[in-house]
């Protein structure tokens, strides 16, 4: 059991109830202040927005408030420092310094990402106000910083979900997320994979690896219940992203084995009327996710969508295995029961995923739009904010990056490629694998890199004791 009250309310739930949110990104002006402000926000005193927690009782609220903090601002407040030295390596260090394990590089390399992320040592804190009108947002962050005598705000991102959880790229998203042991949560999907231990997201609580419990800092009341955060921010270069399902349909048009993949005639199953050109894009574009745009896994229904599936009871074994490509997203973030050369990892990297789009829906029909043209930078940049939640960001958040999504480590037959989506591609070199009901493959070779880093932290969500304690007098 776990006492909710403790937890900050954006890690064992989502606010998918409340379409806006915004970050603030921070610096300790003061640390007195400072220390003040986060002793204030626990109970809401002084017209401080006070923090969510993860039990609403009764009453949901019109708001949600929470806030993480990075290695800088642990040391901004005053953490004494035996405490500082038992924070992992990763975190301290910090996500710029993680660059080349996590892909962040070409396009996505630090020193190309725009202010505030510019200057990683300033941000100190990262405060998240949800709400579910656009007006809340201003009166929220008003009340957070009235002033610059805590915190100087160094920059914003913001974000709306779309009607229908449905993001960039088209496909439907916030599907599916762990499920906890011990936590009852009757708006989950069902699913069938095995209930996470609590250590997979929060300090001191035991994990999936068998007398592994992840170091909790000391003192407990700064360190347990706590949990660290990837804050992302991804853009998504969705004109490129259409663009390439255009070519690859024209490539699947004149490919000898273009009729195994889609037999004559099954267009029409693809979608109401569509040409065999159209129904070529939606098919590279469901195996390059896992998931067709409606959310369907092609697990449980490869040949067409399917709105009667259950999106989430579903694994990669028996027919499932032979539909899904192994190179598919979501089969590299989450193997789920199949069969995996690093074996004993199926579980142990997952992950909390908090998502939401930000910038304007893309428009292909809009002026700037030319399938002639490269993309040219011109169009209002769109992207993904990202939150991936866990107890290591090493073990979890990183080891995914790098192993599973970029070297493809999991499955020989992969390996050596990247993730068709996020991964960190190269026209020249990247290829992916759509596979035949025969067993047989079609490869298809050129993709661009999708997604592109334009900044991030990582942060340390403390407990609602650990915020108290981190507002005390030390």
């Amino acid at each position: 059991m776990i006492n909710l009250a403790d937890l900050q309310g954006n890690i064992l739930r989502g606010y998918t109830k409340k379409p806006h949110v915004r970050y603030l990104i921070l610096e300790v002006v003061d640390r007195s202040a400072a220390r003040l402000w986060l002793a204030a926000s626990v109970s809401g005193r002084n017209g401080v927005p006070q923090i969510t927690s993860g039990d609403w009782g009764e009453n949901k609220p019109d708001t949600c408030f929470n806030i993480g903090l990075t290695y800088e601002g642990l040391c901004a407040l005053g953490t004494p420092s035996a405490s500082l030295k038992m924070f992992p390596n990763e975190f301290v260090e910090g996500m710029t310094a993680r660059a080349l394990k996590l892909g962040d590089v070409g396009a996505s390399a630090p020193e190309k990402w725009p202010a505030p992320f510019n200057e990683p040592k300033r941000i100190h804190l990262i405060a998240t106000i949800y709400a579910e009108k656009f007006e809340q947002l201003n009166e929220v962050q008003k009340r957070a910083l009235p002033d610059e005598k805590a915190f100087r705000l160094l920059g914003t991102r913001e974000g709306y979900n779309f009607p229908g959880d449905f993001v960039h790229f088209g496909y439907r998203d916030n599907i599916t997320q762990p499920r906890f042991e011990g936590v009852h949560d009757p708006e989950r999907y069902p699913d069938r994979q095995p209930r996470a231990p609590l250590g997979t997201v929060l300090l001191g609580h035991p994990t999936n690896l068998e007398g592994l419990m992840w170091r909790v800092p000391h003192p407990v009341a700064l360190g347990h219940n706590g949990t660290f955060n990837a804050f992302r921010v991804l853009k998504q270069h969705v004109a490129d992203f259409e663009r390439y399902l255009d070519r690859a349909a024209s490539y699947l048009l004149e490919h000898p084995q273009g009729y195994e993949l889609l037999p004559r005639g099954e267009e029409e199953k693809i979608g109401k009327g569509p040409s065999r050109r159209a129904a070529l894009r939606e098919i590279v574009a469901a195996n390059l996710c896992g998931r067709w745009r409606d959310g369907t896994p092609l697990a449980l229904s490869a040949d067409a969508p399917d709105p009667n599936v259950d999106l989430t009871d579903f694994d990669y074994v028996g027919v499932g295995d032979a539909r899904c490509p192994h190179g598919a997203h979501i089969r590299r973030c989450n193997p789920r029961g199949g069969q995996i050369v690093q074996r004993i990892a199926n579980n142990s990297r997952r992950l909390v995923r908090r998502g939401v789009p930000y910038g304007p829906p893309y428009n292909p029909d809009g002026p700037l739009y030319d399938p002639a043209k490269p993309y040219d930078g011109d169009e209002p940049e769109r992207g993904l904010l990202g939150n991936f939640i866990g107890a290591s960001l090493g073990a979890q958040f990183e080891a995914m990056s790098c192993d599973w999504l970029n070297l493809g480590l999991q499955d020989p037959r992969i390996t050596g490629s990247n993730d068709p989506i996020s991964g960190t591609n190269d026209p020249g070199t990247s290829w992916f694998d759509l596979p035949l009901k025969s067993g047989d493959t079609i490869r298809l070779h050129g993709l661009p890199e999708f997604v592109s880093t334009r900044g991030g932290a990582y942060t340390f969500l403390p407990s609602l004791k650990a915020i108290e304690y981190l507002g005390s007098p030390m």
